[in-house]
């Protein structure tokens, strides 16, 4: 049990899923160009601890700018809910969750959706995986198959976030997502979210590649933080004005 044990599991991880998940990462992205070449954005949506997995994708200081996070918090700001109604832990296993954050979001026919959970299993993670389908989006899953495949969905369906998805990413994660094991039972450091993460910054550097190979220039976030990283920013978020909500 240490810092350095640790670091060599994370190690390990990484490359495995760099390795096993290249040909997905391949696919994803070419879903993502040609949804962004068609005018769409890509619609980012986890929660709990997969929220950071959709702020990597949508939002940050080298991504993409045509992308978009959805969030439980949506029903406050955009569906009047009371704030309070965030304070459930439970809220996220709600299935009849899904259809309110699609209304509340701008979305537009090519839009791509990308959604991150690492058991795939809540009701509000699979409910708006079967209406992205039902709709017509590609989506791409960022989910642990080993923990997926081990518990029962939460959704009407039976469905899990895996069963929905046009291409999967496996972030590699064990069962239980941590992987130190405790002398007294159970596990202590997770690595899902580290896994995930790279595949997500593995998405955008493919994206990026397929469209400066096709001679086209990337809509991508410069930090706010740099000169005139506001400005450059404001200039290509008018392309999708009323599409993107600021401050994902």
């Amino acid at each position: 049990m240490s810092a350095e044990a640790y670091l060599e599991r994370v190690r390990e991880a990484i490359e495995e899923v760099a390795s096993s998940q290249a040909e997905g990462v391949a696919r994803a992205a070419d879903l993502m160009a040609e949804g962004i070449r068609r005018g769409g954005v890509i619609q980012a949506f986890g929660t709990g601890h997969s929220q950071a997995i959709a702020m990597e994708i949508a939002g940050r200081a080298g991504g993409l700018i045509p992308s978009n996070r959805i969030a439980l918090r949506d029903l406050v700001v955009e569906d009047g809910e009371p704030p309070s109604v965030l304070n459930d832990p439970r809220l996220e296993r709600d299935p009849q969750l899904a259809q309110r954050l699609y209304n509340a979001t701008p979305v537009d026919p090519a839009d791509v959706f990308v959604i991150a959970s690492n058991s795939g299993i809540n009701g509000s993670i699979v409910g708006l995986a079967a209406i992205a389908k039902e709709r017509g989006h590609p989506l791409i899953a960022i989910t642990s198959l080993q923990h997926s495949q081990q518990v029962e969905s939460r959704h009407p369906s039976g469905g899990k976030l895996s069963d929905f998805a046009d291409v999967v990413l496996d972030n590699g994660g064990p069962f239980g997502d941590a992987v130190l094991p405790l002398p007294g039972g159970g596990a202590v450091c997770a690595v899902s979210t580290i896994t995930s993460a790279l595949l997500a910054q593995f998405l955008t550097a493919e994206v990026v590649r397929r469209l400066l190979d096709a001679g086209e220039q990337p809509p991508v976030y410069l930090s706010a933080n740099v000169p005139e990283g506001d400005a450059h920013n404001d200039a290509l978020l008018k392309r999708y004005e009323g599409r993107i909500r600021r401050g994902s």
